[in-house]
């Protein structure tokens, strides 16, 4: 029988599934979990995935809707009219008749996402460009019958000392009602002491602003109190463009070969974070109608697909954005839910692959007001690098690709119950030790949630393992003079260790670490050290006085493990120090600090960028840094850790 090309999008799940087959059941065989209470029965129209069309070149794939059978009516009762024009299907009854690619939808995977984008402290002057002033108008009367908005134009000069003040259109529609709602008295809504966002009836103190990270992989929200700066509500998800292309450069080819690919990609990331804004705000009993600023952060491609601009010019040398500058934008011209009159302020670019995220890491870590050398990586599925001090900044960006998330890992998966995210592997017998995210204990045949694959933390914790146990070498091949029953050769024929046995998993087969999962780690860690090294040579130096991971990731991930498989140069232990998402803090920080967006402006046109590529040395350095921890830098701080492994 006839087999046909099936991905799954965002797992990266992927593989040949016989003709005939549903989706539901190519997604059993492929490891990825689809909801669906009614086990396949077809009747709860819980398991809907989304076919995508088009031409995929990173994934060598043409997918169609009529690579499935033809919707039937029971389907389609099932469906929103909506959805079945947006190509959405029930997993359990299409067909597969060939070539497919296959997103599925937050609300059909099996198990909630945990939230790793958790918000971190911040220490920084609360001065937001929004601010509230209540005043108290005159009535007026048959001799002075002066417009509404000039009434309160004359009452804020007088009690505010504000002068040449605008008025959103949106709001001076409905000025009218609330004046007279408010009985005379109102506050006015005022950004940057330049125009009136909203108005409110009577006293009001509420101020709510929402600091957003766009990442490559993921999307989260961070609703904020602007007049304290407390973290009310955070919400989180899976960014809907992962469908379209793992990383950035694929999203950008999308983009390219597609005619609708930019508006396909604008409308997803529109659609899901209107999702977050809904969310969020419910949590606390507010509305998105509350939210009265924006702050948006994401590298150079998700900026530009969010802002609707083609990205294009950047996949292509001299890879440049269409602007590197900050700009505000109203929310409802983006197709953003909020407050009829608010902004959206989005941080400005370093450079070509340095973008607004880095920017917000920058923006929260403040390099340029350091005396020590820092070296700053924020790790992400586009790994991107600044490296200095007060005197000279320089920056960097690497393709570092989703492994780190658990993409392209054979049993890799999000950081969701039931995800390996923890490995000791001992020295002598080889045996495994793991734990996963839901259980606090390590495990053990008692628990109730089993293992369902390999988060990013999880796998570097693994891969690290492997290597600091003897299971592989130094160049990343497995020891095949090991005598141990987990190293095994699969259905490929491909070496694999075993992590967890079928027992131990919720799968009902065994999650393991292939070789072709260390080639994908080995290429990102690599990618990593290589950026860092020629950031150090055009510095002028041969070490850094202290290390910050930045990005979700970095936060979960062991310091030692990390350096043993040379994610960074050698640094002292203690000086290596992981800040959770400093993007979005970066971006929390811009929302409640005005003065700092200025000078974000002014940093990032001082940061030099470097490009890897155009390096004579970076084909060398590459290709040794794919070692284990390098092929030759030394590393004197784990070098009790290194003589310790068994050759």
């Amino acid at each position: 029988m006839e087999k046909f090309k099936v991905i799954f999008q965002p797992s990266g799940s992927r593989g040949q599934v016989e003709e005939g087959k549903t989706v539901r059941e190519a997604a059993q065989e492929l490891g990825v979990d689809i909801e669906s209470v009614c086990g396949g029965k077809k009747t709860c129209g819980k398991c809907k995935v989304q076919i995508q069309e088009g031409s995929f070149e990173k994934f060598n794939i043409e997918s169609e809707a009529d690579h499935l059978s033809p919707i039937m009516e029971d389907e389609k009762r099932k469906l929103k009219d909506t959805e079945v024009k947006d190509n959405y299907r029930l997993s359990c009854t299409a067909e597969i008749k060939g070539d497919i690619l296959v997103f599925v939808p937050e609300e059909s995977r099996a198990g909630g996402q945990v939230v790793r984008k958790a918000a971190g402290d911040i220490d920084v002057t609360i001065d937001p460009i929004i601010k509230n002033y209540y005043v108290e108008l005159v009535p007026p009367v048959l001799e002075e019958a002066e417009g509404d908005l000039e009434r309160l134009l004359k009452q804020l000069e007088k009690s505010h000392d504000l002068k040449d003040i605008s008025i959103d259109y949106l709001v001076l529609k409905g000025l009218p009602d609330i004046i007279r709602e408010g009985k005379w008295k109102v506050t006015a809504t005022i950004r940057d002491d330049k125009e009136i966002i909203k108005v409110f009836p009577g006293f009001a103190d509420k101020k709510v602003g929402l600091a957003v990270d766009i990442g490559t992989t993921s999307v989260v929200g961070y609703l904020t109190d602007l007049e304290t700066g407390e973290v009310i509500s955070i919400d989180s998800m899976m960014n809907p463009q992962v469908s379209y292309g793992e990383d950035v450069m694929a999203r950008i080819t999308y983009a390219m070969t597609n005619d609708d690919g930019l508006k396909k990609m604008n409308s997803s990331i529109v659609d899901g974070l209107n999702k977050i804004i809904v969310n969020v705000t419910k949590k606390v009993d507010l509305t998105p109608e509350d939210i009265l600023e924006f702050v948006i952060v994401g590298n150079t491609c998700m900026h530009h697909i969010f802002l609707n601009i083609n990205p294009e010019p950047v996949g292509l040398s001299p890879f440049p954005p269409a602007f590197h500058h900050s700009i505000d934008v109203k929310s409802r011209d983006l197709g953003i839910r909020g407050s009829p009159g608010s902004y959206i302020h989005v941080l400005p670019i370093e450079a070509g692959f340095v973008g607004a995220d880095n920017m917000g890491v920058v923006v929260a870590v403040a390099p340029e007001k350091q005396d020590q050398i820092l070296l700053i990586i924020d790790i992400g599925t586009n790994g991107e690098i600044v490296l200095g001090n007060s005197k000279k900044l320089v920056s960097t960006s690497c393709a570092t690709g989703p492994a780190f998330e658990g993409a392209q890992i054979k049993h890799g998966m999000r950081a969701a119950p039931g995800a390996i995210e923890r490995v000791k592997i001992s020295s002598f017998a080889k045996e495994v030790k793991f734990k996963v995210i839901g259980e606090t204990e390590w495990h053990n045949k008692t628990q109730k949630i089993k293992a369902r694959g390999i988060c990013g933390s999880g796998i570097i914790e693994a891969v690290a393992e492997m290597f600091k146990s003897g299971v592989i070498k130094k160049n990343g091949t497995f020891n095949k003079e090991l005598d141990t029953k987990r190293i095994r050769k699969n259905d490929k024929d491909m070496l694999e260790f075993v992590l967890a046995w079928k027992d131990e998993t919720s799968i009902g087969k065994d999650i393991s670490v292939t070789l072709g999962d260390i080639r994908a780690i080995q290429l990102a860690k690599g990618a990593l050290y290589t950026g860092c090294k020629i950031l150090m040579k055009h510095h002028g130096i041969d070490k850094v006085d202290k290390v910050i991971l930045a990005g979700a990731f970095g936060s979960f991930i062991d310091k030692e493990a990390s350096m043993l498989l040379g994610m960074f140069p050698d640094c002292q232990l203690d000086k290596v120090e992981a800040i959770g998402n400093a993007a979005g803090d970066g971006a929390r920080i811009a929302l409640i600090n005005k003065k700092l967006r200025k000078e974000a402006d002014k940093t990032a046109r001082e940061i030099k960028y470097i490009e890897l590529t155009v390096d004579p040395e970076f084909q060398t350095a590459f290709m040794q840094s794919m070692y284990f921890p390098h092929m030759k830098d030394d590393f004197p701080h784990i070098q009790d850790v290194l003589d310790k492994i068994p050759k």
